[in-house]
């Protein structure tokens, strides 16, 4: 694996790459407990569609690897709850979990984030019980400052303290 990923908006051709993600039991596990049905994947790409065209640096992408093969999809957009914040997930099919990807890609945002607005705080938001995704944002600083449950879903929040 080489270290350069690539990064594109989803666009409405995308929709089926994007359903083979995240209908996948086991990649959506700690997202939403289970992978999506073809109507809710449906419903959230159509609102993933609509964030991407608010502003062109912010958005839901796909993770293209060196070799251009889809490999999962990030995020770096304004915090639904929460405007004055920017937030970012990832998720990667299961064939490059544990590859160093999930380091890549925080990396990648977070210098999106830096060049969008210096001054925005970052937050990512986890399952408390996914342990990978919680080392590697405290690897880049990030800190908890809430565990609960937030939309029907327990929830961790990390922020990245400057």
């Amino acid at each position: 694996m080489t270290s350069q990923i690539t990064l594109k908006k989803y666009q409405l051709e995308d929709f089926e790459v994007y359903k083979q993600l995240v209908s996948d039991d086991e990649v959506m596990l700690y997202i939403s407990g289970k992978g999506l049905s073809e109507r809710e994947a449906k419903e959230k790409f159509h609102s993933i569609l609509i964030i991407n065209n608010q502003e062109v640096e912010l958005g839901t992408f796909k993770v293209l690897n060196a070799e251009n093969l889809f490999i999962g999809d990030c995020k770096l957009e304004r915090y639904k709850h929460n405007n004055a914040l920017l937030e970012i997930g990832y998720i990667l099919k299961r064939d490059y979990w544990q590859m160093g990807y999930g380091t890549i890609i925080c990396e990648k945002l977070l210098q999106l984030a830096k060049e969008f607005d210096p001054k925005l705080q970052v937050i990512g938001i986890i399952d408390p019980e996914n342990i990978a995704s919680r080392k590697l944002l405290e690897k880049f600083g990030f800190k908890s400052y809430f565990i609960g449950i937030e939309d029907d879903l327990p929830t961790e929040k990390l922020i990245l303290t400057v």
